[in-house]
């Protein structure tokens, strides 16, 4: 079974790392996978050079050089699949088959969906998803509004995300406390997501300050970057915040910090899952975060974390000073945390759940 997998984004982001893990995964379990990505991004660049990675450099979803590009490489790898990592590339796909060349069939055409956001409603979204056979949602959660937004339950399958939980495993720990000059022993904070209103930071900050107050040598990494750094940066410095909340930007070595994590946090408003908590858990961290989107569909209640409302920094404070304040309770959260991933949301399970779509939708395309 042969398979293109495409992604247009410039930056890496947790959807970026789910189409490396699965064109991986699905190279090391002998399927024939295909990397198209774009040219200047970091996926292109971490996937490195070989046969199987193609880059292209697509400016918008209207960008007709960019279809016709596409529709070459799809006369020249004739893929089984094609499995469109994010809209663009959904809208590229639907360019592409309209002037592709006679292909010897009609390749099965999935969209990975892996934020809980609404389709959009215009004419051209609605044209461009009609040539999808199936979806992959990330979580029950996007499953459920992707019905609302008038996709048949029978176009939608879940696979949930999945993380290296070996690679994690081997990753060395890096010291946040050194790596920052952070006071010797003083509870260290973690979150990693990108700098996008979604993601609240603004109420992590906020509540930031309320736990100080309770815990005074407390410090908060926030690893990522994006268009909101300006205006955190200035709620930090206005809440005489600036030396307890941190905001270093993007890190290669995120994996090896979150070990160093007393806690990770998660405080998103929408959140179609949560692959940085995977990884925190995978790196057996507490973690405290918001109940909405897929999020309770990873962390259990008492059990590897703490659900807090989202947008509520009271909560969302007494939640981590409770937690700051009971190691017992955080590894116990930890070792559990740990194992659930490795249960339900590994890497293996992640390719196992997509070839299982792949290989039921062709046979009943060709039934």
């Amino acid at each position: 079974m042969r398979s293109l997998h495409i992604d247009t984004a410039q930056t890496w982001r947790g959807g970026q790392n789910q189409v490396l893990l699965t064109v991986n995964g699905l190279k090391e379990a002998g399927h024939d996978a295909l990397l198209l990505a774009h040219a200047q991004g970091e996926l292109f660049r971490r996937a490195g050079n070989g046969a199987h990675v193609h880059g292209f450099s697509p400016r918008s979803e209207l960008d007709m050089q960019a279809g016709w590009q596409l529709a070459r490489t799809l006369s020249e790898v004739t893929p089984d699949v094609i499995h469109a990592h994010d809209p663009m590339a959904v809208s590229l796909v639907a360019m592409a088959l309209q002037v592709s060349p006679s292909l010897p069939r009609r390749p099965l055409v999935v969209a990975s969906r892996r934020v809980d956001f609404h389709l959009k409603r215009h004419a051209f979204s609605r044209w461009k998803y009609r040539h999808v056979d199936v979806f992959i949602a990330a979580s029950r959660l996007i499953a459920a509004i992707l019905e609302q937004d008038g996709i048949t339950a029978d176009r939608i399958e879940v696979v949930h995300d999945g993380v290296n939980v070996h690679a994690i495993e081997r990753s060395p720990t890096v010291d946040a406390r050194g790596a920052f000059w952070l006071p010797h022993g003083a509870p260290v904070v973690g979150n990693v997501a990108a700098l996008a209103d979604h993601k609240g930071h603004r109420h992590l900050v906020a509540a930031a300050a309320k736990v100080v107050r309770e815990v005074p040598d407390a410090r908060f990494l926030i690893l990522g970057e994006g268009e909101l750094r300006e205006a955190l940066e200035h709620q930090v410095s206005a809440l005489g915040l600036g030396h307890h909340v941190f905001l270093p930007g993007f890190r290669k070595d995120v994996i090896g910090l979150m070990k160093s994590f007393d806690l990770f946090v998660m405080s998103s408003i929408t959140e179609g899952l949560g692959s940085a908590i995977l990884e925190a858990m995978a790196c057996r961290r507490a973690v405290v975060a918001t109940r909405t989107g897929g999020i309770p569909e990873v962390v259990q209640e008492g059990q590897t974390g703490r659900l807090v409302p989202p947008r509520d920094e009271t909560a969302l404070a007494a939640a981590i000073v409770e937690m700051l304040g009971d190691a017992g309770t955080r590894q116990a959260f930890g070792d559990a945390g740990h194992a659930r991933v490795v249960d339900e949301f590994s890497v293996e399970q992640l390719v196992a759940g997509t070839v299982v779509v792949y290989e039921s939708r062709l046979a009943a395309v060709n039934s």
